[in-house]
């Protein structure tokens, strides 16, 4: 390796951020800074992906799908047919790097009808981006109750207890373990 390599790569990283605040410029105001002073690969990685996700096309998730993925109606299903669908639809899922979150409170049927109704019809925006994922909670926010039976940690009961001045639930295993991709 010669003395000039580690240089060249310096100018490379500075020509490459010099290009990314061009290209995010008419995306961003004067007020945008970077947080803290990062190496400028990593603050490259950063603007880059403002850049993916400034670019990204909002689609309907069914739509990320080539062809899009259009699931049969939860009550058109019988029991073993809904489960081996919701498999592969998860994979499906995990596909295209969106992660499904709080789902082993659900019955089959039920997460499917989330996935169904909720879900492939939403608009997001597609990051294309080989480490970005969405990550889809299926447990509504205000849903304490199932969160602290389910999946909430010792201490975060022990906090929610302390912010309420309530006693939460108890915990319980939860009803149906699914091997789910985390991503």
């Amino acid at each position: 390796m010669s003395e000039l390599e580690p240089a060249m790569n310096e100018i490379d990283l500075l020509l490459d951020n010099a290009r990314l605040r061009d290209e995010l410029e008419p995306y961003v105001d004067e007020s945008f800074q970077p947080r803290a002073r990062m190496p400028l690969s990593i603050e490259n990685e950063y603007l880059a992906s403002m850049l993916a996700w400034e670019r990204a096309p909002a689609l309907p998730i069914s739509h990320w799908f080539e062809p899009i993925l259009e699931l049969p109606r939860p009550d058109a299903l019988n029991d073993t047919e809904l489960s081996r669908l919701l498999g592969e639809t998860m994979l499906k899922l995990r596909s295209v790097r969106l992660i499904l979150e709080c789902t082993e409170h659900l019955s089959d049927r039920q997460l499917y009808t989330i996935i169904f109704r909720d879900i492939l019809p939403c608009w997001e925006k597609k990051v294309d981006l080989p480490n970005n994922f969405l990550y889809w909670r299926c447990l509504n926010d205000d849903d304490d109750e199932t969160w602290l039976r389910y999946y909430a940690t010792a201490v975060e009961r022990r906090q929610w207890q302390e912010r309420t001045g309530q006693n939460p639930p108890s915990s319980e295993p939860l009803p149906y373990p699914r091997n789910v991709p985390r991503g």
